[in-house]
């Protein structure tokens, strides 16, 4: 299993509408990928700032590739997403899973 990590910052009232975005237009995208095999967001406030991480779980490379394309270190943000943002990283990460403990 491999995780992949993305990072984004906004403001707390756009927060929800990235929130939005996410569950209304990403998701059903992604669950209709073989290989993925779930998400989390995660929300941090520090000030007037909303840092945003969102992990995404695949099985394979290859299935990140049939999301992102040949370069998946490239972010893949759309438009209306970016809106709402103040800024986010243009590349992500992506680590291998070696444990998980979910109660």
């Amino acid at each position: 299993m491999i995780a992949r990590l993305w990072s984004a910052r906004t403001t707390p009232d756009q927060a929800s509408a990235y929130a939005a975005h996410l569950r209304d237009r990403v998701l059903p995208e992604l669950r209709s990928i073989p290989g993925y095999a779930g998400s989390k967001l995660l929300e941090r406030t520090v000030s007037n700032v909303v840092e945003i991480t969102v992990i995404t779980f695949w099985q394979s490379l290859d299935s990140i590739k049939a999301f992102a394309g040949d370069d998946i270190e490239r972010a893949v943000v759309a438009d209306e997403a970016a809106a709402v943002l103040t800024d986010f990283d243009r590349h992500v990460r992506h680590c291998e899973v070696v444990m998980t403990d979910e109660v």
